[in-house]
């Protein structure tokens, strides 16, 4: 059963001092924010309006979805520092002698409710920040060209050798920034281009070759490719792995000159630059191997 509102709380609360039941300023700002009852309309199709058992309440629900956010916890430790927590037990509408949902709890109506709500929830904040004159919105007209073009449909060949280009690429980028200087990778890419150029030119052939003959060249120079593909992606693994130890160390570092004092922002910038090329290598490495597999 959808319910928008929780229990109130009880008379003896009001007794309490105002310094008690003062809530910081920002969620003070929040709490009247959220009061509006737009804010409750995205989750009630997911609930019957009069059947079944009483659902959390949403005011209940969106107060400590932002907390978790706001703050970056995780469900259960929401769960326990609102627990432990007299003004965020005020803010989430929770008395202080009332059971905060359990995590599990949380996690299901998440689910439940998914990127819908989200969204629903979005477009009630943008039209409240518009009537208020906080956004100004304007539409936009886009006049667009379409021009006509043949459409380069992927070969196993043709992505092996665009793969092994761009472990050729990203591998310099991680030298670059830093991590793994002394591991090398070598660059197939001419090799590879020499290949991928080998078979367009044989399936062009017009001569009275027979096509078993040409159907067996293209495997074999595919087949190569692949070969090329998997050493490649076993050079940049080692590299991957002694870039990641070199992430490790300059986290370590940072850490430590922070927590001296200190500040190095472009020590900063090279850590940033060298992730993401970690990060690109890893998923270039995963989705090469597939190709490999699949074009053998």
């Amino acid at each position: 059963m959808f319910r928008t509102v929780g229990d109130r709380p009880p008379l003896w609360e009001s007794l309490l001092p105002a310094e008690v039941l003062r809530l910081p300023a920002e969620l003070a700002r929040v709490d009247a924010l959220l009061d509006d009852p737009a804010f409750f309309e995205p989750f009630r199709p997911f609930f019957h309006p009069v059947l079944g058992r009483p659902s959390t309440p949403v005011e209940c629900y969106l107060r400590l979805m932002f907390l978790k956010f706001r703050y970056g916890l995780g469900y259960e430790s929401l769960c326990a520092e609102v627990s432990d927590s007299v003004s965020w037990r005020r803010f989430c509408r929770i008395p202080l002698d009332g059971k905060v949902p359990h995590p599990t709890t949380l996690m299901k109506l998440a689910t439940r409710c998914g990127s819908a709500a989200v969204d629903g929830l979005n477009e009630a904040l943008l039209a409240m920040a518009a009537g208020q004159k906080l956004l100004r919105t304007s539409r936009l007209r886009a006049d667009t060209t379409v021009v006509p073009a043949n459409v380069a449909y992927p070969t196993d060949a043709g992505l092996l050798a665009r793969a092994i280009r761009r472990i050729a690429g990203t591998g310099r980028r991680i030298p670059a920034a830093g991590g793994a200087t002394r591991t090398r990778v070598r660059d197939r890419s001419r090799a590879a281009g020499r290949r991928a150029h080998a078979i367009a030119a044989k399936l062009r052939s017009r001569t009275a070759q027979a096509q078993d003959e040409k159907q067996a060249a293209v495997a074999r120079a595919t087949g190569e490719l692949a070969g090329l593909a998997e050493r490649a992606a076993s050079e940049a693994r080692r590299l991957l792995a002694n870039a990641r130890r070199a992430l490790r160390r300059a986290g370590a570092k940072a850490a430590s000159v922070a927590a001296a004092g200190g500040k190095d922002p472009a020590a900063g910038r090279r850590r940033g630059r060298l992730r993401r090329a970690v990060s690109d290598l890893a998923q270039l490495l995963d989705v090469t191997c597939q190709i490999a597999a699949q074009a053998r």
